[in-house]
């Protein structure tokens, strides 16, 4: 199509890499493009940035360069962003957060957990699951490294979220359990793995398709650099379709514009209870009345939960305060 008031065509594509202000992009006929975004884009920056990967955009081509080359003429609306607070030098403050796009258009997250080897950190856990929550991202629990254990060792240690309603997928990659449900899961999607260090991500995406976990690999060594080094995100081709995100400061996730007093509404156990506290201010921790503290107390829902929402309140509360 011709892009209005410009006369020069326009076609549609997939940002896969963005790095340094250049962006590469991905045509419906499986070609790259190399783009750059035009100075009356730059012009309307925003607080979140203007393009991130996983962004559908239309571009127009460049006549006259050697290589394949264009301009990123229009961003096309997103479906939803996976985002953090932009790392900063100096100590946080909420009321100067702004926003890091890590990926845009996600069909899905995949949190990858070890039964052992390293522990399991749930209450980093429950971190990532606020965000996710805020996003109305679908999320996946993988626990990976069961050949360590037994698989109704790992189903009880992550049962408060099946609970829930995470879907939880139980894998080895040494022995090969659950792998093919990972393939299937990520078949035709774009998709987020996100986990910590060890917890055996590569040795899973090798598992899935050989090389692919080599090619994260040398992705994230990219992109966990200084703060002032270029950090990019990346797309990642799956060779049945889809693709699988690689992305900086996962292990940093600060939560971005969100209130303290907004924190329960992302517990999915905890939100429908807000409206029956006695007051509508309640944090859920000493106030009479209050239907959290009830639930936890009648055991319906996990008081270890409540415990991780408190804490991520008190973390908000105290940088709110920094601000003043």
């Amino acid at each position: 199509m011709l892009e209005p008031g410009r006369g020069r065509l326009s076609i549609e594509g997939l940002i896969v890499k963005a790095i340094s202000g250049f962006y590469t992009v991905v045509l419906a006929d499986g070609s790259e493009v190399i783009c750059r975004l035009p100075g009356r884009l730059k012009q309307e920056w925003q607080q979140s940035g203007l393009a991130a990967v996983g962004d559908r955009v239309n571009i127009s081509l460049i006549e006259g360069e050697d290589e394949a080359a264009g301009l990123v003429e229009e961003i096309l609306p997103r479906r939803n962003a996976l985002s953090r607070s932009r790392p900063v030098a100096h100590s946080r403050q909420l009321a100067s957060d702004q926003e890091q796009v890590l990926v845009a258009n996600i069909d899905q997250v995949i949190f990858v957990f070890s039964l052992r080897k390293p522990a399991t950190n749930l209450r980093k856990l429950d971190r990532m699951l606020v965000v996710t929550e805020k996003e109305g991202l679908p999320a996946v629990i993988c626990v990976n490294k069961i050949d360590l254990g037994s698989e109704s060792e790992a189903r009880a240690e992550f049962q408060v979220y099946a609970d829930i309603g995470y879907p939880l997928l139980l894998t080895s990659a040494r022995t090969g359990a659950g792998v093919a449900e990972l393939a299937a899961l990520l078949q035709g999607k774009i998709s987020v793995l996100a986990g910590s260090s060890g917890v055996g991500k590569s040795s899973l995406l090798n598992a899935v398709q050989p090389g692919l976990g080599l090619k994260i690999s040398q992705v994230s060594k990219a992109t966990e650099k200084g703060l002032h080094t270029t950090r990019f995100a990346e797309l990642i081709p799956l060779e049945r379709g889809g693709y699988v995100a690689d992305t900086p400061g996962i292990r940093g996730w600060a939560l971005y514009d969100i209130e303290p007093d907004e924190l329960d509404g992302y517990f999915r156990e905890i939100a429908p209870l807000v409206a029956h506290c006695q007051f509508s201010d309640c944090t859920h921790e000493h106030e009479p009345g209050c239907a959290v503290q009830a639930a936890v107390k009648a055991g319906k829902i996990a008081a270890e939960r409540v415990e991780s929402y408190h804490r991520l309140r008190e973390e908000h509360e105290a940088l709110m305060r920094s601000a003043y």
